[in-house]
């Protein structure tokens, strides 16, 4: 997709030099060429290839901002006419804005080039390496592969392209009950390269749940459970915190770890999250085209490290900024691993609840930390290390503070890449690196 970069560098250089005078500009682009497959009953029911591409101009004058999006074809000649005439309606829109006080110019502190390339399957290949292990069950699911890429230029002369190749693959094996309440297995598989013999181990492991998931339901009473929350799970939970580590939401009170940066409480010497860019599945730049760093440790041990703090945020509480973005929310959260093998995690569950999957997730108290939720999919009663029966779905709401606290006992030596699977509008970059979690006790409310 080199054309693509030059056309937007092309198409940058152009819409600056037609600025005026006190006007500042930042161009964003979002394109990509993706394979989509949906499959139900184990079929290909849908596919097609997606070529898309839009443009966000961001115009900044006399302490005002506007921005406005638009469609790209790719052809200069088509591209160029639309984005100048965006550029003039934003011009008669801004004069009519309150001024924020607050607003952050651009610079240029650098550019930036990251292309990651993958090696992807090809349409047929794709549907092939899918459907074979599992030609014999119900299965469902979306395959959604190809190249990504971002692109920002500003008025100042700063140029940032980033490219990956990924894929995604989110599918469920379903088994009839025999009461009208059928029951699924959710498994995700991504990557930038397709591993089959990794993908089987996938498949592999959702056939044994299913097994599991066609004995008669377990239905348990409320109360604390020893809980293994496998990495599905435990991205869940750690999504919780993305949108809690903003500077912003720290000062103002409204951040759910605001006693855990205070140091009034700490969590397990063994949770260490951090920002880590070098998986190359998000761009390190932001919307204004600043870099954050490549690593940024957030909590290590237990302990409050370093929040997240936007140009804005920085410029507003006379501090340094970090790189973050202006919603200050983790864009490529890392949870370490421990030292708990994958192989071992019945075993030391021993006797409790095995959860999958969580879902419906929110602060129930923000203040300390609160988070309530349901249990989903594949989650089931363990004993003696094996797995028992599969569960009535469960409502939790317990402490982050508790659970990754004290409660925490050992955290597994391999995680897993969950990735973000929106499509809505675009295919969406990102995601969350998350090991298992073996939790002493858990609790449980109906």
């Amino acid at each position: 997709m080199d054309w693509i970069e030059e056309n937007f560098l092309t198409l940058s250089n152009q819409l600056t030099e037609h600025l005026r005078t006190g006007e500042h500009l930042v161009i964003s682009l979002s394109a990509e060429y993706s394979q989509f497959t949906r499959f139900n009953r184990a079929k290909v029911r849908q596919t097609g290839v997606v070529q898309d591409g839009r443009l966000t101009l961001t115009l900044m004058w006399n302490q005002r901002e506007i921005f406005g999006t638009i469609p790209i074809t790719g052809d200069r000649q088509v591209d160029f006419p639309r984005a100048l005439a965006e550029l003039e309606e934003l011009r008669e829109q801004i004069p009519h804005l309150p001024e924020n006080p607050f607003l952050t110019l651009p610079e240029n502190h650098g550019s930036s080039r990251e292309v990651y390339q993958g090696n992807l399957l090809t349409a047929d290949e794709a549907i092939t390496a899918i459907l074979t292990p599992v030609k014999e069950h119900d299965m469902a699911g979306i395959y959604a592969g190809g190249t990504v890429v971002r692109g920002l230029a500003n008025s100042a002369g700063q140029r940032h392209w980033f490219a990956t190749d990924s894929f995604v693959l989110d599918y469920s094996l379903y088994v009839p009950s025999g009461d009208g309440d059928d029951r699924a297995v959710k498994g995700i598989y991504a990557d930038s390269v397709w591993y089959q013999d990794e993908y089987l181990m996938h498949i592999e492991r959702s056939l044994e749940q299913l097994r599991a998931l066609s004995r008669p339901l377990l239905e348990l009473d409320r109360g604390c459970y020893r809980t293994y929350f496998a990495p599905s799970a435990t991205a869940e939970l750690i999504g919780m915190f993305t949108w809690s580590v903003g500077e912003a939401s720290l000062r103002q009170g409204s951040s759910a770890l605001l006693k855990l940066r205070n140091g009034e409480v700490q969590l397990s010497p063994l949770f260490s999250l951090r920002e880590d860019f070098s998986r190359g599945n998000v761009p390190r730049f932001n919307s204004l085209g600043e870099m954050a760093p490549p690593q940024l440790e957030i909590i290590s041990a237990g302990r409050w490290q370093n929040s997240l703090v936007s140009s804005r945020t920085a410029k507003e509480y006379g501090i340094a900024g970090n790189g973050a973005d202006l919603t200050e929310t983790m864009r490529s959260p890392v949870l370490a691993v421990g030292d708990l093998a994958p192989s071992e995690v019945l075993a030391a569950l021993d006797t409790g609840l095995f959860l999958s999957n969580l879902h419906y997730l929110n602060w129930s108290d923000r203040t300390n930390a609160r988070i309530t939720g349901m249990t989903r999919y594949a989650c089931f009663w363990v004993e003696g290390g094996k797995l028992s029966a599969p569960i009535q779905n469960l409502r939790f709401d317990d402490s982050v503070y508790r659970v990754l606290g004290d409660n925490l006992e050992s955290i597994t030596s391999s995680g897993e890449f969950i990735p973000s699977t929106d499509t809505y509008g675009q295919r969406s970059l990102g995601g969350i690196f998350a090991p298992g979690l073996l939790v002493k006790n858990f609790t449980f409310t109906l």
